[in-house]
């Protein structure tokens, strides 16, 4: 049974790249693999995430992802799938349907259902509770931002933490002074669950305060660089991290500053079109290409942080 001291070091959220007319690039995806997924910088695989555009994918080719990571990674790493489920029954449909195609946990995104404040009710803690016993499988929490409406409470996340099939949780509460309330709660009464930093703005802040990991789509772009500063924190050495950290800066402000936000995964897509790895950056709809000022960011960003000539 995998547990969350299974799910320590960096996560990639890896990014899925697709041809010109919207179809999977599989030979692409393939080579973002080869690239993000290295053991020597990379320890778990989330697939099937905001990074890898899930909802705009089908069943089937969500499972054919996972599918193919596993292939690429081998039966020895965990591999994590997200499920982005609208309610109950599609929660379960998707976790079931993740673990057939080779997935080891599932990542829980709050459901729509969840919205509107219900998030922060006892109806948050009853979904995952009711969800890990039907699965009985691992499962993850993605923490939303709090000002999304979707975040869960502070006392709702150590609710969760205490429910037996919880092992992690992806903590994107997206303000420093929650990250480190959630993750002391937690922590307090659970553990063993692994806390993940995903505050892109924070890294270093985070991993400075305490966390078990890094779990991040910018490690689809920029592996070494999380792995850099993920091993400085381990070794608590600040003039590492804070160098780390310097060359990081100039990357997380060209992916993550220009509005909206939600374009960030198609900036590290242009990223990896610039380094050679894949050959076209384009999305799929709802969300669309970048201007050329921001791909020209992203570019002089990555020549910066010394990843490309």
């Amino acid at each position: 049974m995998i547990t969350g001291k299974d799910l320590g070091g960096i996560t990639v959220a890896t990014v899925l790249p697709f041809h010109e007319d919207g179809a999977i690039d599989w030979a692409g995806y393939e080579a973002v693999l080869a690239h993000c997924a290295r053991p020597e910088t990379t320890d778990c695989v989330f697939v099937n995430g905001h990074a890898g555009e899930a909802t705009a994918l089908t069943a089937e080719e969500k499972a054919e992802v996972i599918r193919r990571t596993r292939d690429h990674i081998g039966k020895d790493r965990i591999l994590l799938a997200g499920v982005v489920p609208t309610g109950y029954p599609e929660a379960v449909a998707q976790a079931e349907a993740a673990r057939e195609a080779g997935a080891d946990v599932a990542v829980i995104f709050p459901a729509e259902a969840l919205g509107g404040g219900n998030a922060n009710t006892a109806a948050g803690v009853r979904f995952i509770e009711k969800l890990g016993a039907e699965l009985q499988m691992p499962l993850s929490i993605f923490q939303f931002p709090i000002a999304s409406g979707f975040g869960f409470s502070t006392p709702v996340l150590a609710e969760m933490a205490q429910i037996p099939e919880v092992v992690a949780i992806k903590e994107g509460s997206a303000t420093l002074l929650a990250y480190d309330e959630n993750r002391r709660a937690v922590k307090a009464v659970a553990p063993d669950v692994a806390i993940l930093p995903s505050n892109f703005h924070w890294f270093f802040a985070q991993v400075a305060l305490g966390g078990d990991g890094i779990l991040s789509g910018l490690a689809s772009l920029v592996p070494d660089l999380l792995a850099d500063l993920w091993k400085a924190s381990q070794d608590l050495d600040l003039a590492r991290m804070r160098a780390a950290n310097d060359r990081l800066y100039p990357v997380v402000r060209a992916i993550y500053g220009p509005s909206p936000v939600v374009d960030m995964h198609t900036r590290m897509k242009d990223g990896l079109r610039l380094m050679g790895v894949i050959r076209n950056s384009a999305p799929r709809l709802p969300l669309l290409p970048q201007s050329d000022a921001v791909v020209e960011g992203v570019r002089k960003a990555l020549v910066t942080a010394g990843v490309l000539q």
